[in-house]
């Protein structure tokens, strides 16, 4: 057994104001355990994501989340609608499932700070894709996540053109 405080625990640069990982902590083997805290405009991920092996559960625990999904079911000839979002409300005390390969990402779109945990299993995720839009190539395109030199933030850049999309500290 292992029991540990979230006080004790230190958080992680990225999209979300907190960001503390479990895993380890918790020593947990297989499955991957985070915690987060939202500030208006914060989100859980640093796009629109799916994981290749691993489902994901959110329980969110104060505040609401807003998850944007992407249907994938890319066109089969020009005349069939292009993959489309959809968007789902999580409030306090409800939990949503995604499944391996199902695109997603939760954003505090409310005022009221969002408290949530995150489980994913099995831990290893696989191959993890993330998209967002690139203003340089006028659409949205892959990413990869690369810590700056100087560590002082995590940027998000184009995989097509080498643009930097997004900056997390």
């Amino acid at each position: 057994m292992r029991k540990v405080r979230l006080d004790d625990l230190d958080s992680r640069m990225g999209p979300a104001d907190r960001n503390v990982p479990l895993t380890d902590a918790l020593g947990a083997a297989n499955t991957a355990l985070n915690y987060y805290e939202l500030d208006a405009g914060d989100s859980f991920a640093y796009g629109l994501h799916s994981h290749e092996n691993q489902e994901e559960i959110f329980h969110v625990l104060a505040g609401t989340v807003t998850f944007e999904t992407l249907d994938v079911q890319q066109s089969a000839t020009p005349d069939e609608e292009p993959a489309s979002t959809e968007e789902v409300e999580v409030s306090a005390g409800e939990l949503v499932r995604f499944g391996p390969g199902e695109f997603q990402r939760g954003v505090n779109r409310g005022d009221e700070r969002v408290r949530a945990l995150a489980i994913g299993a099995p831990q290893e995720a696989g191959d993890t894709e993330i998209l967002r839009e690139c203003e340089d190539c006028g659409e949205t395109t892959t990413q990869t996540i690369e810590l700056a030199d100087d560590h002082s933030e995590i940027r998000a850049v184009c995989e097509a053109c080498g643009a930097v999309t997004g900056r997390f500290d």
